[in-house]
């Protein structure tokens, strides 16, 4: 009996870390998404347009 118990008890755990990764997950996109939706109206705002998607330096250096 003892080990059905512990099973139990580790099966309610996965599930109660599986809502909490969930959880995380959803927050971390609403924040990605509150970011994109600012970026862009404030470029819309601006009435200027880029010719880039992105404003940043390369990744790597040039090679020679």
């Amino acid at each position: 009996m003892h080990e059905y118990e512990t099973q139990r008890y580790r099966s309610a755990e996965r599930i109660r870390c599986g809502a909490e990764a969930r959880l995380a997950r959803e927050a971390v996109q609403a924040r990605r998404a509150a970011r994109r939706a600012a970026r862009r109206t404030r470029r819309d705002a601006s009435g200027t347009e880029s010719h880039t998607p992105r404003h940043r330096r390369h990744r790597f250096a040039r090679a020679a």
